[in-house]
């Protein structure tokens, strides 16, 4: 952090500097410098968080099968479905970013989604998945039509968090 910071400001001052000199200008020198500078506060909080990923290879990556079908879903018929496509699309890929296989997680939650607690969905996203599926009954969820048991709450309800921290709304 200490050997980074000094030379993460001498860039973005150098980058400042020079898009004053072509902001007005039209060209690649112009978008990389203005990206650079749009983008300073972003990479300034990696040397904040060491956690922080300095790259975002794995979002363009999912966003590639996205922009490669953009063509073939050009015409999904009206703005409503073009919201749902949307909403599946960003499922999958949250699937996929939490390590899970997109079509057996889309299966257990079709199954599933009937029979959960609408105030409980959000223990169905993907990021909940793995601790969700693993306190369900497996017969039940292989089963393909039937009665599924719903576990207790995974995550406190809003109000039973509240009560905990002491505080009420």
């Amino acid at each position: 952090n200490a050997h980074v910071r000094p030379h993460l400001e001498a860039f973005f001052r150098w980058a400042e500097d020079e898009y004053s000199k072509v902001r007005d200008e039209r060209g690649l020198l112009r978008s990389a410098l203005g990206y650079a500078v749009r983008q300073k506060q972003a990479l300034m909080r990696v040397l904040d968080d060491g956690r922080l990923v300095l790259d975002n290879n794995r979002s363009e990556r999912a966003l590639r099968r996205i922009a490669v079908g953009r063509k073939a879903w050009l015409f999904v018929g009206s703005d409503g479905h073009a919201q749902s496509v949307g909403n599946i699309l960003s499922l999958i890929a949250s699937a996929r970013l939490h390590g899970l296989d997109p079509e057996a997680y889309l299966r257990d939650l079709f199954r599933v989604l009937a029979h959960w607690p609408r105030e409980r969905y959000l223990e169905l996203a993907p990021l909940y998945w793995a601790s969700t599926r693993a306190r369900l009954d497996s017969r039940e969820l292989a089963a393909e039509i039937g009665p599924l048991t719903v576990p207790p709450p995974l995550l406190p309800a809003p109000q039973q968090e509240a009560a905990a921290n002491g505080s009420s709304r």
